[in-house]
């Protein structure tokens, strides 16, 4: 049984927190129970737990105070007060300084355990809404589509991954090709082998913030652990519990936090910045990155051992231009999506001729761009049916169809031409159609991504 929480008990009697501890470890909970209140702010930090349930009377202090030091110290653990005191004073003083909620002596076990399960449910959604929310705002997102058969094999490989439920996930691929995608139909496909419709997916790009911020918002930290520190906060591994946290352009991630991130995955555990106790990580990790991660290793720029650890389980994700067959498909299912989305409905589909072009496209920035692409037409034709000539140039080209191009022999003008001239129009214009991808560029023009980088300087396109 998957592990439901952590609870904190305090009671002195002995008989009270045996019989709590086997009920509620019974139930799938983790269990810390103490009966005197010595270092009890350090205990309950050490063992982070979703929730503490604690005796008002204790003998050598009143539970209402330690309940105050709770607060007062930053912790933001949710409180249930247990109290043989059936007169509301010492229920609206528990509530007053913080508490959930109170249970009154004697109780029944059920209760105390619909009573724990509401409020760590409750806590675990507050932290997740914002994520869920951006996670399920559009289908459009969370589906892929395509009748390759690159696209059904990599389907197969999803389900079988989900199935399985492993730990880590890595996912591989150009910009724009739907890495995050992928992601996000495992979580999905995962969530629904267990029914678990709130499982949640929580998503940081590790090369947009600087490797300090990128650690407290992973690990979490507790108060006073440095300056700002002025409550204790939970990391993204910890908000990921029962769900998947999803590490984007890992490839990125400076080799200091490389080396926790191991330790992460090889232990399932973190510790929280400042911390003293280590927490359980129950999530799946699924990291994406659009770099040659084995070029990276042999740059000094990636671990080796981190390598290893997440190719275990690894897919790649094909660019637009190798499954051309899926081209019209996505093209056609973002039209009927934007059509929807924008009340466009009298646009119906694309020319023949459209298609073609659309086929024989590069498509450097892959289905990321096709989409902008689509949706860029739904918003500025009024036509029924997208024909050839409604295509941007400034995409196509003046010729419009990249086979034709390539196909066709340049003329050397009678006057002559500068060969350096033409090389350097050329890579400009590669560099312009990546938008300065210098990936891209250089699979557009067939040579290396170091003979690319060595032309943009010689020819100052930097």
């Amino acid at each position: 049984m998957k592990g439901k929480g952590k609870v904190f008990l305090l009671d002195d009697e002995e008989l009270i927190v045996a019989v709590l501890s086997k009920a509620l470890k019974k139930e799938g909970y983790e269990i810390y129970a103490a009966t005197e209140t010595d270092d009890i702010i350090d205990k309950i930090k050490s063992f982070n737990p979703d929730l503490l349930l604690m005796d008002i009377r204790m003998p050598d202090r009143n539970g209402i105070d330690i309940l105050q030091e709770i607060k007062s110290d930053g912790l933001t653990t949710p409180v249930v007060m247990l109290t043989a005191d059936d007169t509301a004073d010492s229920a609206v003083k528990a509530m007053k300084f913080g508490a959930s909620d109170y249970l009154t002596k004697p109780f029944n076990t059920d209760e105390v355990k619909m009573v724990i399960k509401n409020i760590i449910e409750k806590e675990n959604l507050k932290d997740e809404v914002d994520y869920l929310r951006k996670a399920y705002s559009e289908v459009i997102d969370r589906e892929i589509v395509g009748e390759s058969s690159v696209i059904k094999e990599l389907e197969e490989k999803i389900k079988k991954i989900a199935r399985a439920r492993v730990s880590n996930i890595l996912v591989t691929g150009e910009s724009g090709t739907g890495k995050e995608l992928i992601a996000r139909r495992i979580h999905k496909l995962m969530s629904d082998t267990e029914n678990s419709w709130n499982a949640p997916f929580i998503s940081v790009n590790c090369a947009a913030m600087p490797e300090s911020l990128l650690e407290s918002q992973l690990f979490g930290y507790e108060k006073g652990s440095f300056t700002d520190a002025k409550s204790d906060k939970k990391g993204l591994f910890e908000m990921a519990k029962g769900g998947a946290i999803l590490l984007d352009e890992i490839g990125d991630m400076k080799l200091d936090l490389q080396s926790k991130l191991l330790r992460v995955l090889e232990d399932r555990k973190i510790r929280r910045i400042g911390g003293k106790g280590e927490i359980d990580v129950e999530a799946t990790v699924i990291a994406t990155t659009n770099r040659n991660l084995s070029e990276a290793v042999s740059k000094g720029e990636f671990r080796k051992d981190l390598f290893f650890r997440l190719t275990t389980f690894y897919l790649h994700v094909l660019p637009l231009r190798k499954r051309q067959d899926d081209i019209p498909l996505l093209a056609n299912y973002f039209l009927s999506h934007f059509a929807q989305k924008y009340n466009k409905k009298r646009v119906k589909g694309f020319a023949p001729e459209a298609e073609e072009l659309m086929i024989n496209y590069a498509w450097p920035g892959n289905v990321r761009e096709l989409k902008n692409l689509v949706e860029r037409f739904v918003v500025l034709e009024d036509a029924e049916v997208i024909a050839a000539e409604q295509m941007p140039k400034w995409i196509f080209g003046d010729n419009l169809g990249t086979k034709q191009l390539a196909g066709d022999k340049i003329s050397l003008p009678d006057s002559g031409i500068s060969l350096e001239e033409v090389e350097k129009d050329l890579i400009r214009q590669a560099l312009e159609k990546s938008n300065f991808n210098k990936t891209l560029a250089a699979k557009l023009l067939d040579i290396s991504y170091d003979t690319l980088r060595y032309q943009v300087k010689k020819y100052g396109l930097e």
